[in-house]
């Protein structure tokens, strides 16, 4: 049995380390020929660790996971501390750490663990069909491939999706900007141990610690979508968003580097109620594109993979697997989906009375209510 798995991002990777633990035969396609992971680090929180684990590449997280123990919120004006707790209930609850990453250390040790000369680079699918005895793709430069399923892994703006679900479905603008970048860890902006976010006015800046001593940073901003893109303002253009606010928060901005620094418009997509046509299986991001609110979006590809792995070390009729792997995998996307636009309209002011509520919230917030809802949604995942 052979596989073709389109993407050799985060969740293409995953799902081609899963079928060949389940002794599947793959053949990896990605559209460029040099990856460039869009964003500066990705939070993998435990059920993605969890998920890592179970395909055997635990280490990287463990090597590369940023020392992630305290939580925090800080007023935007003065930097008062609203609410800050221990994560250490959490890693006891769901039996493992969360684990910011850098996004090119991620993709850097997954495609050597995969075999980096086994993917194949500069292969942009633009159709594929489904016949008897298998599945053939076209690429732009001519060639094809033929394998007995397919896995389409290539992301947000999937050329497979309309295959599957004969339709295009449009991106949905969340309605803010997002800058985020890597810097290297200073205290006097925020403790190397601890996720910070400043929040106020509907925006939020953020801090994590990855590996290597440095923090992921991002800024949030409610924008109109289309506004013209300049390195050259950039920092300007973030010193204007956040002015007057907390020392530290100036600090960041006078310490990032605009040249590296990522400037995204956030979508999302309405979720789907299908995932799979005959021998064609949508997975990650071309299966469930969500707004990073809650940190899920890798994670959910993660979990996808595994349960496509496990599916075929059990089962051997193809058509049949991927239903099953429909039916396990719907739901919890949809959620998934769902939360992180609940919580992204919070964050960032869509109902103001909503969000000033929120702030007035975290001052009371022991993090009990945080961790709860934390654990509801990684305990949710297939491996609990």
């Amino acid at each position: 049995m052979k596989a073709l798995v389109i993407g050799g991002g985060i969740g293409g990777l995953s799902a081609a380390v899963a079928l060949r633990n389940a002794g599947i035969d793959c053949e990896v396609f990605e559209a460029v020929k040099e990856i460039k992971p869009v964003g500066a680090a990705i939070s993998i929180w435990p059920n993605g660790v969890k998920c890592m684990q179970h395909l055997g590449m635990g280490e990287i997280i463990e090597n590369y996971g940023g020392p992630m123990h305290f939580l925090a919120y800080k007023e935007y004006l003065r930097g008062e501390t609203l609410t800050q707790f221990s994560l250490a209930p959490l890693v006891e609850r769901t039996g493992g750490r969360p684990c910011p990453v850098s996004r090119a250390e991620l993709q850097r040790e997954m495609l050597d663990f995969w075999g980096r000369d086994a993917v194949q680079f500069g292969k942009r699918v633009t159709r594929c069909e489904e016949s008897t005895d298998g599945v053939r793709v076209w690429f732009t430069d001519g060639s094809t491939a033929q394998g007995d399923f397919l896995i389409a892994a290539d992301g947000s703006h999937s050329a497979l999706r309309p295959f599957v679900l004969g339709y295009t479905p449009e991106r949905r603008y969340a309605g803010y900007v997002n800058w985020n970048g890597l810097v290297e860890i200073d205290e006097e902006i925020a403790p190397g141990n601890q996720w910070t976010t400043f929040v106020g006015e509907g925006k939020r800046v953020s801090l994590m610690p990855v590996s290597g001593g440095r923090f992921y940073f991002f800024f949030d901003v409610p924008l109109p979508a289309g506004l013209a893109e300049d390195r050259g303002t950039l920092r300007a253009d973030l010193s204007r968003y956040f002015q007057g606010w907390a020392a530290p928060v100036q600090k960041l901005i006078a310490a990032l580097d605009p040249q590296t620094t990522n400037r995204i418009e956030i979508h999302d997509i309405e979720p789907f109620d299908r995932l799979v046509r005959g021998r064609v299986a949508l997975l990650g991001d071309a299966g469930h594109s969500t707004t990073p609110d809650i940190g899920q979006g890798g994670c959910a590809a993660m979990e996808d993979a595994v349960v496509l792995g496990d599916l075929f070390r059990q089962h051997c009729d193809i058509a049949d697997t991927l239903r099953q792997y429909e039916a396990l995998r719907c739901d919890r996307v949809r959620d998934l989906v769902l939360k992180a636009r609940k919580r992204c309209d919070v964050t960032h002011g869509k109902n103001m009375a909503l969000t000033q509520a929120w702030y007035q919230e975290l001052r009371a917030e022991t993090g009990e209510r945080i961790i709860n809802g934390l654990c509801e949604t990684i305990q949710g995942g297939p491996l609990g």
